[in-house]
């Protein structure tokens, strides 16, 4: 389930739809940053995906802190412009060699 927290999203789908994935939205991994947040939605989505069994992904990590935070938190999974710029084919290729 891409963008988890935002828009439609709703807890309930979680046990009725076949997902085995959330992707926690970039503005939850934003608020990671946030001295009042603190992270504390993305740690609740990782928390609560792990207890269903769901691999987590975070979208949109930019800063070091929030890797920090999401690998002391067992995020899984992760992309944003820390860990590579987006890339074509080719670039993939290249990366994975």
């Amino acid at each position: 389930m891409d963008d988890f927290g935002k828009g439609y999203s709703s807890l309930s789908y979680l046990k009725y739809l076949p997902i085995d994935k959330i992707k926690i939205d970039k503005s939850f991994v934003d608020d990671i940053l946030d001295s009042t947040l603190n992270g504390s939605i993305a740690k609740a989505i990782i928390e609560m995906s792990h207890t269903m069994n769901f691999s987590v992904i975070a979208e949109g990590i930019e800063e070091e802190v929030q890797l920090a935070f999401l690998l002391n938190n067992f995020c899984e999974l992760g992309q944003g412009y820390l860990l590579s710029k987006p890339l074509d084919v080719k670039g993939v290729t290249e990366l994975i060699k």
